[in-house]
């Protein structure tokens, strides 16, 4: 391995806003809103604000599948964060999640209504709140929080670390790539050792740990983040491409990437999700100006 110039760091660190790679601008050391900006609010009970990154779709899917399944509480307006306008540090948003991330869910069925932040808490409180994909025997449950915990603790690894290092930050460094290359490839044999024996990652029952896992995992292996499939050799882990392939070809998984969607083929964006409509005339579209 080439050794490059040691870092020295300094007594006191002192944040350099220009050293931060392709996201230095939403990046900060502190917490707390940057301006005054209110949220909208539509007129589903279950109000989301979020982007379509891995962490804002484990979300939609949930939602889409919900209403797939007939839940027409599960009805919800899906508001555009934009982070790299710095939406996330607006007063409104910084009240609903303190720690500055998307995604973040009120529900206006209670009284007040209840805030919800971290992907796996609204995963867990959208279940429960309509029992499904949630498994209801006691051990089987067990397993699926298991599996949603592992994700939340694993994908630091592959989005902070393996995703910035080898896709965004200001220059390629070999020990860090290699440092996270090793544990992303770690975590794939983790998974694809436990889909040999299960269709899910909770056995023969799809849940919410699927869903959590999916966005991350499956689009890794699908070729969708970091464009890091030949890199990893994706291929080589067969029985997480059979379960990635089978969680995509389901519809509300289709949608529910869409949502809050702002690059990529058109056909494949929705900015916001406000009615079901929404899908065949994009709210982007209705925004546009005529011809």
């Amino acid at each position: 391995m080439t050794q490059p110039p040691e870092y020295t760091p300094p007594k006191v660190w002192k944040w350099d806003s220009e050293s931060g790679g392709k996201f230095a601008s939403i990046n900060r050391p502190i917490a707390g809103p940057t301006h005054d900006k209110e949220l909208p609010v539509g007129r589903h009970p279950l109000q989301l604000y979020s982007l379509a990154t891995p962490n804002g779709v484990k979300v939609t899917v949930l939602l889409e599948e919900l209403l797939a399944l007939g839940n027409t509480g599960a009805e919800y307006d899906a508001h555009l964060i934009d982070i790299g306008e710095g939406d996330q540090f607006g007063s409104g948003f910084v009240a609903v999640n303190p720690n500055s991330k998307i995604p973040a869910l009120l529900d206006h069925s209670t009284t007040p209504p209840t805030r919800v932040f971290e992907s796996g808490a609204i995963l867990l409180h959208l279940a429960e709140k309509f029992g499904a994909f949630m498994p209801s025997d006691p051990a089987d449950r067990a397993e699926c929080l298991s599996w949603l915990f592992w994700q939340m603790g694993s994908a630091p690894y592959l989005g902070g670390g393996f995703g910035h290092f080898y896709a965004y930050a200001p220059y390629k460094m070999e020990y860090p790539i290699n440092r996270f290359t090793m544990e992303v490839k770690r975590q794939l044999d983790v998974l694809d050792r436990r889909l040999a024996d299960n269709a899910y990652l909770c056995g023969e029952e799809y849940t919410i740990a699927d869903i959590a896992i999916w966005p991350w995992y499956g689009s890794l292996v699908l070729n969708r983040v970091y464009e890091a499939a030949e890199f990893i050799d994706a291929k080589s882990y067969k029985n997480v491409m059979r379960w990635a392939n089978l969680i995509d070809a389901r519809p509300a998984v289709q949608r529910g990437r869409m949502v809050n969607k702002t690059w990529g083929p058109l056909d494949q964006q929705l900015h916001e999700r406000h009615e079901a409509s929404d899908f065949d005339t994009k709210t982007q579209d209705k925004l546009r100006p005529a011809d």
